[in-house]
């Protein structure tokens, strides 16, 4: 049984290729997931860090409080249409990936993971994960080298979707946000220089 997603509450979301394809072949692909989630995600959660990387996804959100849901759901239980937003996010991309990559069948695993999160401690810990996600998988050595992640975006005053300010009183101030991601990157590579 999946971990149902409630109204106004924490989770970490993640999804995986099928078998050992891609889910992004091109920076295109990038783009247009993130301009696809904006569309059908963005008006029912709130997202705090996102990483994305060929194979697989890792997202950070806050489902919307019911009311907001429910002005969006047009009479589906809220829970439901939380659901459907991220089911017509993965057949959308889908759908133009299969178009693009000339390839049918499902591009995703069927029923996405997501676990519910019910402690700052965890939350913090999650998003260092999320953000250090490249660098565990060894596609960059340093963090802020992958383009696709939401790393970046917490030096930036460029305008965003992400609840930058909020991820940042987690950690307390910017410099300790960045603090704790560099601490959990040196700690990583040691082990790496360890084996």
């Amino acid at each position: 049984m999946k971990t149902p997603l409630e109204p106004s509450k924490y989770y970490h979301i993640y999804n995986h290729a099928n078998g050992k394809e891609n889910l992004f072949e091109n920076e295109g692909n990038y783009a247009f997931f993130l301009k696809r989630y904006a569309n059908f995600i963005t008006p029912i959660a709130d997202t705090f860090a996102y990483c994305l990387m060929p194979n697989h996804f890792h997202l950070a959100i806050r489902i919307k409080n019911e009311d907001e849901i429910i002005k969006l759901s047009e009479g589906i239980a809220a829970e439901k249409f939380v659901s459907k937003q991220f089911a017509n996010l993965f057949s959308s991309y889908s759908q133009a990936f299969n178009k693009q990559q000339d390839r049918k069948g499902s591009l995703f695993i069927p029923q996405f993971s997501r676990k519910y999160i019910d402690d700052e401690d965890y939350f913090r810990q999650l998003i260092l994960y999320i953000h250090l996600n490249s660098v565990h998988h060894g596609f960059t050595k340093e963090i802020d080298s992958w383009k696709h992640s939401s790393f970046a975006s917490f030096f930036s005053d460029k305008e965003t979707n992400l609840k930058r300010e909020e991820v940042i009183d987690w950690f307390g101030n910017k410099e300790d946000f960045l603090a704790a991601h560099q601490k959990e990157l040196d700690e990583k590579l040691s082990l790496e220089f360890e084996k």
